[in-house]
């Protein structure tokens, strides 16, 4: 205690080093001076209660007493039925508060002592569960809440070092390249020069995975909606990963179970991003000799378009992470390729009101790994009946199509040889036709969006980029 400014002032001092928890001891104090004002505050209330009863009692015995005035054994019952009713009624309510301080304020403050030991960001701490009916569900809630919170803190942790792993890799590469080409290490060869450039395109897809999926989760990922025929998609994924299958040992095949074509009308890219993820993910995981199979076939649901390996398949332990940012399958989790956004960015570049994501679980190849669930992601589409073509389209698709011949231009057409000539006919018509209104979409909506304005900020940016490129050229031939 000092004495200042004509005050006093007192000093406390601090714990010893011996005590351990100091904040979990004034955590108890402060719940305990909570839980004593509450008890307070249901102490007076039925003590006043009380007080009442025993009024009531005590006017009804001196009016009992005055109704036997006459005296006798009857007075004598009279007295001492009151009195035991004095007694035992004060007793009764006094168990019957303490049961309900026990069944409401103790659930009460032990939700708000949680309460405040997750403000102040500890998310381990439970409450038990002893009342029952509502104040019961309130605390299974809490609780529910609480675990939910300290998974998303989890992921969030996680994320934060999965994207600095996934920055690191590339980071370190393209510095070593830099550096390697500086101290005379490496020569400014082009083909050492393109190796870093590879390395800086990884990292610039990256970026753009973190911003599409900071984007998919607000809801603000902008989607162009283009119908198309599922079976062509599946074969353009085909014709692009036939390279890698081949080289691999790897037989990509194509299976379509419906005759006609099953059209779909989603976001085209964003479509072939997540197939292409899909698809060399299947490749990394199965080895030479296997099969990945795409198939496209009609279901309940619309249109159904499973990607199937023969590989390794996913064990059930990871089936809950598989959507997880960054997320990979082996536990060494080694740089094997891709930007390692994993499923999480393709379940949230489609709408799950238009795509969703399916793993059928079964056994490996040849009945092996039992344990694990073969890897057979369907993608299931709802398929939109507004995408058939009015007669005003009809008219254009049909001048289109007169001057396009005119032009020199052919018209390539898929004959399947399970089908007659009318039936492939009447499918070349129908895939034309959607390919023409989709190149009408395309138009009005570069009609629509392209401003002369933009028109200009577009070349402006064009010749910007041109030029610096060219500087960047002459500062690298000058110095190497």
């Amino acid at each position: 205690m000092t004495l200042r400014d004509k005050k006093f002032h007192w000093h406390h001092r601090p714990h010893p080093p011996w005590m351990q928890q100091q904040h979990n001891h004034r955590r108890l104090h402060s719940q305990w001076r909570k839980r004593r004002s509450l008890f307070l505050r249901f102490a007076g209330t039925f003590g006043l209660m009380i007080l009442l009863v025993l009024g009531g009692i005590a006017a009804l015995a001196f009016l009992l007493s005055h109704l036997f005035e006459g005296g006798g054994q009857g007075a004598v019952l009279v007295w001492f039925g009151g009195c035991g009713l004095s007694l035992a009624l004060p007793l009764l309510a006094g168990g019957i508060a303490i049961k309900i301080f026990r069944g409401v304020a103790t659930p009460l403050a032990d939700v708000m002592a949680a309460a405040d030991a997750v403000a102040e960001g500890d998310l381990s701490v439970r409450v038990s569960n002893r009342a029952p009916g509502e104040f019961g569900q309130l605390v299974r809630s809490f609780n529910r809440m609480i675990e939910e919170l300290e998974q998303a803190d989890r992921r969030r942790r996680n994320l934060t070092a999965d994207v600095a792993h996934e920055l690191r890799t590339p980071l370190h590469i393209i510095r070593g390249n830099l550096e390697g080409i500086l101290d005379g290490v490496y020569e400014p060869t082009g083909k050492r020069i393109t190796a870093t450039l590879d390395e800086t395109l990884m990292l610039a897809r990256l970026v753009d995975d973190l911003q599409t999926l900071s984007l998919a989760e607000a809801g603000q990922l902008p989607l162009t909606r283009e119908t198309i025929d599922a079976f062509e998609l599946l074969a353009d994924a085909r014709t692009s990963f036939s390279g890698q299958a081949e080289a691999s040992g790897i037989e990509l095949r194509v299976e379509a179970e419906a005759a006609d074509p099953l059209y779909v009308t989603v976001d085209v890219g964003r479509l072939d991003q997540v197939l292409s993820n899909l698809i060399a993910n299947a490749l990394r995981h199965t080895p030479a000799g296997g099969t990945i199979t795409l198939k496209a076939e009609p279901a309940p649901e619309g249109v159904c378009l499973t990607v199937r390996d023969t590989g390794e398949g996913i064990s059930a332990e990871d089936l809950p992470y598989i959507f997880d940012r960054f997320w990979r399958g082996d536990r060494s989790r080694s740089h094997a390729g891709g930007a390692g956004s994993g499923l999480g960015l393709d379940q949230l570049s489609v709408p799950l009101s238009e795509l969703s994501f399916r793993f059928t679980p079964s056994g490996g190849p040849g009945g092996q790994h039992a344990n694990r669930s073969a890897t057979q992601v369907e993608l299931l589409f709802d398929v939109d009946a507004s995408s058939s073509l009015d007669e005003a389209q009809r008219r254009r698709v049909k001048s289109r199509l007169k001057r396009y011949l005119n032009k020199g231009g052919e018209l390539r057409l898929t004959v399947r040889g399970s089908r007659s000539q009318s039936q492939n006919r009447q499918e070349a018509k129908t895939r034309f036709q959607a390919l023409m209104a989709q190149a009408l979409k395309r138009r009005a909506r570069r009609r629509r969006t392209c401003t002369p304005r933009r028109e200009r900020e577009r070349r402006l940016a064009n010749k910007r980029h041109r030029s610096e490129k060219k500087q960047f050229r002459k500062q690298v031939r000058r110095e190497y």
